[in-house]
């Protein structure tokens, strides 16, 4: 951190949104390294132990010039605005519905589920995705399609509210190193109904032995 404030001195970093479980604390958040940049999409994961951060785990992304929505990365476009969890939403509900969709697509490839846990216009904030849940259908049904061993390994859900985020390892095929992702949907009346992202891909070498997992 020394070296990054001595290189950069007009560095900041905005904390767009916190969702916190049990010891896991997220931190979705844009850091702009030089003022005038677009900088980058950051999801920080913390594990604290007796008062203390004890573990990190860290997935960035250049945030781009151009997307395919006009979304951007970080606003939130459903209603009610703001972006804190709704605690008056049932964390276990939201989880149920979030964790449903998910195992439901990355694990049977079924994107009928899309219909089922999804609500239209299903806002999204990857910048390659276009909104609507017949887009999300067919960028899975073309996934699947292309990789036939495609895979998605859960790492670590965390929710509070209305928010609920994955922590996984995404791969093509068993020889792909991969990319580390974090998904954040948001769940309202029982309906996911917008979608975050933050995808970086897995490094062929580390400073440490530990994985980003």
């Amino acid at each position: 951190m020394t070296g990054l404030r001595t290189a950069y001195p007009e560095m900041h970093v905005i904390i767009e949104r916190v969702i916190a479980e049990d010891d896991l604390v997220l931190l979705h958040t844009h850091a702009v390294l030089e003022p005038g940049t677009r900088g980058q999409a950051m999801v920080g994961i913390f594990r604290v132990r007796d008062g203390k951060i004890v573990e990190h785990w860290e997935v960035m992304q250049p945030v781009p010039d151009s997307d395919v929505n006009g979304n951007d990365m970080f606003s939130t476009l459903t209603t009610p605005a703001g972006q804190s969890p709704d605690l008056a939403v049932s964390t276990a509900a939201s989880k149920q519905v979030a964790l449903a969709m998910f195992d439901e697509v990355t694990v049977d490839r079924d994107v009928t589920t899309f219909d089922r846990y999804g609500a239209d216009p299903f806002y999204q904030h990857n910048p390659q995705s276009p909104n609507g849940i017949a887009a999300a259908k067919e960028q899975f049904t073309s996934a699947f399609a292309v990789n036939p061993d495609l895979s998605i390994s859960l790492k670590r859900v965390i929710a509070e509210g209305d928010y609920v985020a994955f922590h996984h390892h995404f791969q093509l095929n068993a020889d792909d190193l991969g990319a580390a992702v974090v998904d954040i949907f948001r769940v309202r009346d029982g309906k996911v109904v917008e979608h975050w992202d933050v995808i970086q891909l897995v490094p062929a070498t580390s400073a440490n032995d530990n994985t980003m997992f």
